[in-house]
């Protein structure tokens, strides 16, 4: 099969994850929690499985110079460091717990859409990087990036359904933001092959962003719940997100 059909067809896949989401029209709150508690964790391993299993090992294979490639994750995790602090200082003063009518909770929900739309952005540019690379690793990191995907699309969701979105508009919404990952799918294809080095360094950078996203984003929610049940159950899914990226390897 051609690439481009991999490319675009993961990311159309990763796009209609965003309709999600509806299950949380229908899943009650005790119930739509225990769904949390294993998709969060399943994410958490997903994107380590990917960052150390494939992309970093792709990453020194094809490189020169080993330390561009180690300065190239640190730029990953630092840059969308970064990113959220300024999402995080547009957000400051925005009261996201506050029952309250006003124009405050509508802001909210347009902050989430921005935000969600440049990360999807980015899921499009590093999923069509790592097809690049090679077909595992582009399966690899689609998996991860839709493991990752649901536990936020729901909660994108619900957030902007609190903001005074309907429903109907709150899905056609966080779909045309999860259709950015198609804009930067086209761009790898358009001129991934003309800038091969730099769509090389993307790799290394996903995988900065991954861990960034696991360690900071994931794992401080999985410290919110020390119930030693749920604490078995997050060990368990992070176990099986790593074990799934790991026989992935047997694909190559």
């Amino acid at each position: 099969m051609n690439i481009t059909l991999y490319i675009f067809g993961s990311v159309f896949l990763v796009s209609l994850v965003s309709f999600v989401g509806v299950l949380g029209i229908s899943q009650k709150a005790e119930r739509l929690g225990r769904l949390h508690s294993f998709l969060i964790p399943l994410a958490v391993g997903a994107l380590f499985g990917d960052a150390f299993f494939h992309l970093i090992p792709e990453s020194f294979e094809e490189a020169k110079n080993p330390s561009t490639v180690s300065f190239i994750i640190l730029l990953g995790i630092i840059s969308f460091f970064i990113l959220e602090k300024i999402l995080r200082l547009h957000h400051h003063g925005v009261p996201e717990d506050s029952a309250a009518p006003g124009k405050n909770k509508k802001y909210l929900g347009h902050m989430i859409l921005i935000s969600d739309g440049l990360h999807n952005f980015l899921d499009g540019v590093i999923i069509g990087v790592s097809y690049l690379a090679n077909i595992e690793i582009g399966i690899a990191t689609t998996i991860a990036v839709i493991l990752h995907e649901i536990p936020e699309e729901i909660a994108d969701f619900g957030i902007l359904i609190y903001s005074g979105y309907k429903k109907s508009a709150a899905l056609f919404y966080n779909f045309l933001s999860a259709l950015t990952a198609i804009i930067g799918a086209v761009l790898v294809v358009l001129f991934g092959q003309a800038l091969e080095s730099f769509a090389r360094s993307m790799i290394p950078l996903a995988a900065g962003v991954f861990i960034y996203i696991a360690g900071s984003d994931l794992v401080p929610e999985l410290h919110k719940n020390c119930k030693a049940k749920t604490a078995l159950l997050e060990i368990a899914a992070i176990l099986i997100g790593v074990i799934a990226m790991y026989l992935l390897l047997f694909l190559e």
